[in-house]
């Protein structure tokens, strides 16, 4: 594996002022306080609002929410994330698989994404919780879609086939950055040969399971390694993949290297369809549950496509 130089890839230069087409929507007053409030009811979190997603007002608005399931903190401490990080010593709330299918059905949603904190302190990663989850949204919510982003469960397949055997619609895990600076910019005890395991043994588990994968653009990384990273992705059967620009949640995170223009996306949306990718959604403020459900349904579903 290559390994990366710290100092040649991260904080070359700080961009001080965002460009004119990083704006996101702001909520509605009365769609956002209906949501917070069932979610501060059902002691739930979001990852809407713990990383500050800038495009939270555009998919609850459309039907989607991103829940942030064992707890607001991470036993990981990446260097792009907001999201806290603390040893939870193994605490789990028991309720949670019930709240979160509680709010899933008072909310009406149609396409339901969780995602998680990546929890080492427990044994199986937290997969048995996870698993608890996705069958009490189906139990509640026979005609949701669900869509699943996994932590890599530190390579234990035994805890990723508790995940794929649940059958959500779409199970994602992602790369976040290039192979060549996975080194700065993730936790340690992660690693880009770990993610691509994950991703593949998902579809060697269930082929028919859709995976999707997701990667930031913006923190110093060149053409060359963003087409490795997707042709690794698409080697492992990844489906779906998102490309987001890299946002510095505060000063205590990585440097923004470079803002891409838009017509940037727009060449890698080309070039990862190419690939071969069923579907990639590619934008500054993509991120990777970003309107899910829209993209999902209207482009994978109806279609009823194989991943090859």
């Amino acid at each position: 594996m290559r390994e990366a130089k710290e100092s040649h890839y991260i904080g070359v230069r700080k961009v001080k002022k965002k460009p004119k087409w990083i704006k996101a929507k702001l909520p509605t007053e009365k769609e956002y306080r209906k949501i917070q409030r069932l979610l501060r009811q059902q002691h739930l979190h979001t990852v809407c609002e713990e990383a500050f997603c800038p495009n939270r007002a555009e998919c609850w608005e459309s039907g989607t929410a991103t829940f942030l399931l064992m707890g607001p903190y991470c036993t990981r401490s990446c260097k792009f994330c907001d999201v806290g990080t603390r040893n939870p010593q193994q605490y789990l709330d028991g309720k949670e698989p019930e709240n979160v299918a509680n709010a899933v059905k008072e909310l009406g949603l149609k396409y339901v994404v969780l995602t998680c904190v990546t929890r080492d302190d427990l044994a199986d990663g937290g997969a048995d919780h996870l698993s608890q989850c996705i069958k009490e949204i189906k139990d509640k919510n026979p005609e949701v879609r669900i869509e699943i982003l996994i932590p890599d469960f530190k390579g234990d397949l035994d805890a990723l086939q508790k995940i794929v055997i649940c059958k959500p619609d779409v199970i994602g895990h992602n790369i976040e950055t290039t192979e060549e600076l996975t080194p700065v910019v993730r936790d340690k005890r992660a690693s880009f040969e770990q993610s691509i395991f994950v991703l593949r043994n998902i579809k060697k588990i269930d082929s028919q399971i859709l995976t999707k994968s997701s990667i930031m653009l913006g923190l110093g990384e060149t053409d060359e390694q963003i087409l490795a990273a997707l042709q690794e992705l698409r080697l492992a059967g990844v489906g779906i993949v998102t490309i987001g620009q890299y946002l510095q949640p505060s000063r205590k995170h990585l440097n923004v290297v470079e803002y891409l223009e838009p017509k940037k996306f727009e060449y890698w949306e080309k070039k990862a369809l190419e690939l071969g990718f069923l579907y990639v959604a590619s934008g500054p403020l993509v991120r990777s549950s970003y309107r899910a459900g829209e993209f999902y349904i209207e482009n994978i579903l109806k279609k009823r496509v194989k991943v090859k």
